[in-house]
Order: structure tokens, then C-alpha cells, then sequence
């Protein structure tokens, strides 16, 4: 019979953390021990979250947290500016780290990489845990192995910190592996207002919208002579992502080293 998983979340308060302790919550294979968040100290998160508490209380202190808890894997959907720190404290403790949250550089990846193997664990930072998304991705890079001119265009609500998405910068990463490089447009266009022609990724664009009322879509769009191909992924709700979610949290178990992409941990 297999142990339970002993979960820490990060961001528990935050409206993804709230599913994702929800999620572990109904899981019988997985258990919640510490909930961490700036808000809410004190207060019992599973009545905070299903209005049934739970016993595990918010705190403010992710180092103690995991350390009380005995944690197996930290959840992690804070902010960009903790998220490499937060991923350094749980491998110093042992603890495997799934992150939701962007910003990492390539040298954060390959640093935390380094520093788990040095404990013999695994993470998993993942700019996207839904699996429409992750087929999205798939399938532009095949696309762009016979549309090399493409341009991406995200959305999200306009209190996302960072631009482009995490997603968008897999989606291009992917993309850039299969294509070469390939300077788009006019040879002499002008930006008569800078910035409208988007990001610049390898020779094409990716625009970031931000307003309020959107959750989170992503197209990208080819163009060839007499022909347009459009592939796209919307999002609606939160909850959409808790199976990937649980996935990685079973999985990290099993590998070793920082993986970047949630892609790697799909059959």
C-alpha cells in the first residue's frame, strides 16, 4: 500500500492555491500539511476554502511550514518575485517542488536543477499544467516545422505581473526547438508607435493582452501563401488545471533534477 502524499501549498489563500488545496483535500492518496500565504494567518484553510476545517492552519512562513509539516512536495502558486527563493528553501529541505509560478530565467532552471540532483530529488516548474494547453503547444511546434512564419498572441486578466505568460514562452521555446530562425515582415518596417509589433522571439512576435473579464487564452497563428492556420486554447476556470496538478504531485516522486514543462510528465 502506497504512503500519502504529504502536500505543503504556497499562495493557499490566492484563488489558484484555494483549488489546489481543494484538490489535495479530496484526494485520499494525498495530505495536506501546511497552507502558506500572506493573508488569512491564523485562519483553519480548509474552512476557508470548503467552509470544513481541516486542522492545518495558514502561516506566513514557508521554511517552517514545510519543516513542521514533514513535507513531501511543495504547491507553489505565489508571485514571481518568491518563486525562485520559495523552490530554493524547499530542495535545502528535501521537499520536491511543483511550481505554477513564472519568472524563472534559464539559469534559475539550471541552477535549482543543480541543486537537486545534490539532494537526489525531483521539481517540476511548469508555466501550464492543463493538458488542452500542453496539446496546444504540441501541435504549434509541429505546425511550425511547415509554417515557419507564425505569430503568438496571449491573454490574460489585466492583474497578471508578468508579460509575455509563462505559456507563451514555452509555446516559443518549443516552437524555436523545430524551426530556424527567421526574421519576419518587411525588411523595413517601423513601429510608429514602439512596442506594436509585439516581443521579438527568434525572429517572430508574441503579443500579451491584459484586460479585466479575460482568464486566460493563447493562439498562435501561421501564415503561409493563401492560407492561415489558427491554433488555440482557452481556459475558463481555475479548477481546470487541478488534474494536472495532481499528476505532478504523484509524479515528482519518481524523477530526479528540475523539469521544466509539464509536458514531460504526460504519457
Amino acid at each position: 500500500m502506497n504512503l500519502m502524499i504529504k502536500v505543503a501549498v504556497a499562495g493557499a489563500s490566492g484563488r489558484m492555491g484555494r483549488e489546489v488545496v481543494k484538490m489535495v483535500l479530496e484526494d485520499p492518496e494525498l495530505q495536506l500539511v501546511a497552507a502558506v500565504a500572506r493573508a488569512a494567518e491564523g485562519s483553519d484553510i480548509g474552512e476557508l476554502v470548503t467552509g470544513k476545517p481541516c486542522g492545518v492552519k495558514v502561516t506566513n512562513d514557508l521554511e517552517l511550514a514545510i519543516m513542521d509539516g514533514q513535507a513531501d512536495v511543495l504547491v507553489d502558486f505565489t508571485t514571481p518575485q518568491l518563486a525562485v527563493v520559495n523552490t530554493a528553501i524547499a530542495i535545502k529541505h528535501g521537499v520536491r517542488p511543483v511550481m505554477g509560478t513564472t519568472g524563472f530565467s534559464p539559469e534559475d532552471i539550471a541552477e535549482l536543477d543543480k541543486q537537486c540532483r545534490e539532494r537526489g530529488i525531483g521539481g517540476l516548474i511548469a508555466p501550464n499544467f492543463s493538458i488542452g494547453a500542453i496539446l496546444m503547444m504540441q501541435f504549434s511546434a509541429q505546425a511550425a516545422k511547415y509554417f515557419p512564419h507564425l505569430e503568438i498572441i496571449e491573454y490574460h486578466g489585466d492583474q497578471k505581473l508578468d508579460a509575455p505568460s509563462g505559456t507563451s514562452i514555452k509555446t516559443a521555446e518549443l516552437i524555436a526547438e523545430v524551426r530556424q530562425e527567421l526574421r519576419q515582415g518587411n525588411p523595413h518596417e517601423e513601429e510608429t508607435i514602439p512596442g506594436s509589433r509585439g516581443g521579438e522571439y527568434s525572429g517572430f512576435r508574441i503579443h500579451s493582452v491584459r484586460l479585466p473579464g479575460v482568464f486566460a487564452q493563447q493562439e498562435v497563428i501561421f501564415g503561409a501563401f493563401g492560407q492561415t492556420l489558427k491554433i488555440r486554447h482557452d481556459s475558463y476556470d481555475r479548477a481546470g488545471y487541478m488534474p494536472g496538478v495532481n499528476v505532478a504531485v504523484k509524479k515528482v516522486m519518481n524523477v530526479t533534477g528540475m523539469v521544466y514543462g509539464f509536458e514531460h510528465f504526460l504519457d
